[in-house]
């Protein structure tokens, strides 16, 4: 029978392939064993996003959990990830279920496990649930309002317990008169009706539901959005741009001229205003594919940092035992304190807006004030769809130090936290690994600006394909 694995970020397969009501089922018994085998509440909270099938994904996970003896809250339509994590937290629950494939093609779904912290579950544990996964599945003992009705499954609104959460958090004032200048894209995906419901006046794009995303994969990257950045450019009244991903977890978003803000540049811009605004302090805890400013700014700011393999499963390790100010990713998976210990595109983009409110400057204004402290830079991202074959024979030449030149740029050291980062002569860096989500072998590199970085970008391909 298939082996389930966890990734990077949970179990993601194709649905009806490998994504089907047996396989959810064997890893929702695994759940069930992991958490009656614990200390932890026997109380679980599941829900699903925009993706197809979630419904019924979600209601098999809670009947295996329920036939286990675990008490179980179902949401009441599809929600975010973060909404799980603060449902399992706030309600006290044992662990947090969502079925969600995240950014992954429309093809795909998937199996989160959060822990009652509100964020990820340890490497460590998700182990745990693997290990506990059988060959046999099990077959519900009644249908689901059966367990409605005897009480052992229930409705939970966790988009009201969301957006009552943001609303003690943020200045709703200041957050109100950005709402009109704001143009969201929700890329179908879980968090439309939430930043409908906190930014009431702000222009929504693809806000409904399509569980096949239209084709594309919901991803807040510039490739995938290539509707927000003309019609803020187009139009004077819209000060900034918001997207978020399909499970609303990773966020993108774009300056009042319409160009797009990589993470690198939102995660400067937290830590600015979380430290210089704010008045907050802590450990800024980044993934390795991370722009080197980051480290730069924290060693202004006086702040320890702590690289983590890529992964917010490893930044949330952190966030639940020390002082973290800010956990952070490349791809655009961000937590700040004061929140739940997890990624959420929707909470950043709040806070963004918040800081430009009461800063009354706009984003560009802004990022030249954080160029002022560390200077201009750009990273990029190439992702390579490559066959295993040649994609493990690069990987292998990474990892037995082969290369010594991309191009014109040659090699002066070697980092491999997780992948392999190249430092260049040119002091610039160039990053390669494969994905833990999908086939796909990534590039990145950093330089003073993006043209230099695709040249880097461009040498490095050539140089691993042997063209």
């Amino acid at each position: 029978m298939y082996q389930i694995k966890f990734g990077t970020d949970g179990w993601r397969e194709i649905i009806a392939r490998d994504f089907t009501v047996t396989n959810v089922r064997r890893v929702a018994q695994a759940t069930a064993k992991w958490l009656n085998n614990s200390n932890l509440p026997k109380y679980c909270v599941v829900g699903y996003d925009c993706r197809f099938g979630g419904e019924m994904f979600a209601q098999e996970t809670a009947m295996q959990l329920a036939d286990a003896g675990i008490k179980v809250s179902i949401s009441t339509g599809f929600v975010s990830t973060p909404m799980i994590s603060l449902a399992a937290n706030k309600g006290n629950a044992g662990a947090g279920i969502i079925i969600t494939a995240s950014h992954n093609p429309p093809a795909y779904n998937g199996y989160k496990i959060k822990a009652n912290y509100g964020g990820p579950a340890t490497p460590e544990e998700v182990s745990k649930v693997e290990a506990l996964i059988e060959e046999v599945e099990i077959i519900p003992k009644h249908n689901f309002d059966w367990y409605l009705d005897n009480g052992i499954v229930s409705f939970l609104d966790m988009e009201t317990m969301y957006a009552n959460h943001a609303r003690d958090n943020f200045d709703m004032n200041a957050l109100e008169k950005m709402a009109s200048s704001l143009v969201y894209d929700a890329m179908y995906g879980a968090g439309q009706r939430i930043v409908k419901q906190l930014m009431p006046n702000a222009e929504i794009l693809h806000g409904h539901y399509n569980p096949g995303f239209k084709g594309r994969a919901p991803e807040p990257i510039l490739k995938n959005l290539p509707e927000i950045g003309p019609m803020i450019a187009s139009n004077p009244n819209f000060k900034c741009g918001l997207a978020t991903d399909g499970d609303a977890d990773r966020i993108g978003f774009f300056d009042e001229h319409g160009n797009f803000v990589d993470s690198h540049h939102l995660i400067l811009l937290l830590i600015e205003y979380l430290t210089q605004h704010k008045g907050l302090s802590g450990k800024v805890v980044k993934s390795f594919s991370v722009s080197d400013k980051i480290q730069k700014l924290c060693e202004l700011r006086g702040l320890e940092s702590i690289t983590t393999k890529i992964g917010f499963k490893y930044i949330c390790e952190y966030m639940v035992t020390d002082d973290v100010l800010i956990g952070a990713e490349e791809s655009g998976g961000i937590a700040i304190k004061g929140h739940i210990p997890e990624r959420d595109g929707v909470w950043m983009g709040l806070v963004i807006m918040e800081y430009m409110a009461k800063s009354g400057k706009t984003v560009s204004e802004l990022i030249q004030d954080v160029y002022q402290l560390v200077g201009s830079f750009a990273v990029e991202r190439y992702d390579l769809h490559l066959n295993n074959d040649l994609k493990n024979l690069i990987v292998n030449n990474c990892k037995s130090n082969n290369y010594s030149k991309f191009g014109n740029y040659t090699i002066v050291a070697l980092e491999d936290v997780d992948g392999y980062k190249f430092r260049l002569d040119t002091g610039d860096w160039v990053m390669i690994r494969p994905s833990g989500t999908e086939p796909v072998l990534r590039v990145y590199a950093e330089a003073s600006n993006s043209q230099k970085a695709f040249e880097i970008l461009d040498a490095t391909k050539a140089a691993i394909l042997g063209e």
